[in-house]
């Protein structure tokens, strides 16, 4: 092996990529990530840090059709696909219109449940026995209503999430109004889920590649994957614009561009890029005490320590690398509808990012079909910080040949046809 190779090389340094690498480091693997601009610098970094065993119900859910249907006419809405012609884009849809009845729901509910309540409870302990400085804190997330109806439909639903383990409690309007003074007086209850919890997404990705040097891994920044040397079912180098690398074992952790950088290994992978947006400002007081989703407007709040910030959406527009006003917008109308002080003084950062979605709503993780030495990492959606550490000690667990932390086939890739 030359100074350039690795036993496992790892390509992205987003979360998940710094996840198993820290796992690999772990279990004694010598370790290279690359990235093609900064670590943690992409889809992780604005996103709301919650840590949400609560949202183990997929996107693909009965009604979500009509649902969707309807929010393609408001530019501004929750889920909002861009009018285009985009095959890929279509063939997704179709899939995921497939899945959208009550057997998948519960099946993609059930190991979803597994992976994300596994996950809370490795983080918990990465944060502990690590030292990672990323204010992470178990204070739970609430699901806020103004409107009455809507919380009464959401209530009536809990029923669903306590058979796959998802532990609630309800706020009414006055015990709500106590326990978060942030929100305007007119609410219609809440839903608290305990088990969430929350942290500083860039914090979280800064001290991950922190701990993964001073375990000895390498961390390539500014070095970009552009393609691969493949002989006989087995990567024998990856081409980058900084030249070539090599390991005995290859983990793509790409994120939303693995579809178009593992197409080069005729690998086609079912995900779409789905935008997500955030605003952060300087803490506001007063502040949620936990972090809350305004249930009516599918947005998330969080506040730490350090900053506030509004953030979600889903939106289906390609690659496209626009800031969209009218989005942004409506993150802050969203929270003049809900809160006191809806936003903080300062505002720091406008941001957004593509999360890797399936139409399974269920991470790709596990050895690639037809190659012998490289695995896949990703299509977490948009819970790549939820979902990473049990990603990583799963994807360890794989490539070293133990017996694996939780039940792999539900996420395997083979479930496609890859």
């Amino acid at each position: 092996m030359t100074e350039r190779d690795a036993d496992v090389l790892i390509l992205g340094g987003g979360v998940i990529g710094l996840a198993c690498a820290h796992y690999l480091l772990q279990a004694g693997r010598s370790v290279r990530v690359l990235d093609r601009a900064r670590v943690g610098a992409a889809t992780s970094h604005g996103n709301c840090g919650t840590i949400t065993p609560s949202h183990a119900p997929p996107l693909a859910a009965p009604g979500m059709i009509a649902k969707g249907l309807k929010w393609m006419l408001r530019p501004d809405a929750p889920l909002y696909i861009q009018p285009r012609l985009d095959w890929p884009l279509a063939d997704w849809l179709l899939h995921f219109a497939a899945h959208c009845n009550r057997r998948d729901w519960q099946r993609a509910a059930q190991a979803k449940s597994s992976l994300l309540e596994c996950s809370r409870r490795l983080l918990a302990d990465l944060v502990a026995e690590q030292n990672l400085d990323c204010e992470f804190t178990t204070a739970g997330l609430r699901y806020v209503y103004r409107d009455a109806q809507t919380f009464d439909k959401a209530c009536r639903e809990l029923p669903a999430l306590a058979e796959l383990g998802i532990a609630s409690s309800l706020l009414d309007a006055a015990a709500l109004a106590t326990a978060e003074p942030a929100l305007l007086p007119d609410m219609a209850g809440a839903i608290h889920f305990p088990n969430d919890a929350h942290l500083r997404p860039d914090r979280l990705l800064a001290e991950l590649a922190r701990r993964v040097r001073e375990q000895g891994g390498v961390i390539e920044e500014g070095v970009e994957v552009v393609g691969f040397t493949n002989v006989a079912g087995r990567i024998a180098s990856v081409q980058t614009d900084q030249g070539e690398r090599r390991g005995h074992q290859v983990l793509a952790a790409f994120g939303p561009w693995s579809p178009i950088l593992l197409r080069q290994l005729d690998l086609r992978l079912p995900i779409q890029p789905g935008k997500g947006y955030s605003i952060t400002y300087s803490r506001p007081t007063p502040a949620p005490r936990v972090p809350i989703v305004l249930r009516e407007r599918s947005v998330c709040i969080t506040a730490w320590d350090s900053g506030f910030r509004l953030g979600s959406t889903m939106e289906f527009s390609g690659y496209d690398s626009s800031l969209n006003r009218t989005r942004l917008d409506a993150l802050e109308r969203a929270a003049r509808d809900y809160l006191r002080e809806p936003v903080g003084a300062e505002k720091r950062e406008e941001w957004y990012g593509w999360r890797p979605m399936t139409w399974d709503d269920l991470p790709i993780l596990g050895r690639a079909p037809r190659h012998e030495n490289l695995w896949l990492a990703t299509g977490h959606g948009m819970l790549g910080v939820s979902m990473s550490a049990v990603s990583g000690h799963l994807l360890a667990d794989l490539i070293c040949g133990r017996e694996p932390i939780i039940d792999p086939a539900p996420s395997a890739p083979q479930r496609f046809n890859l």
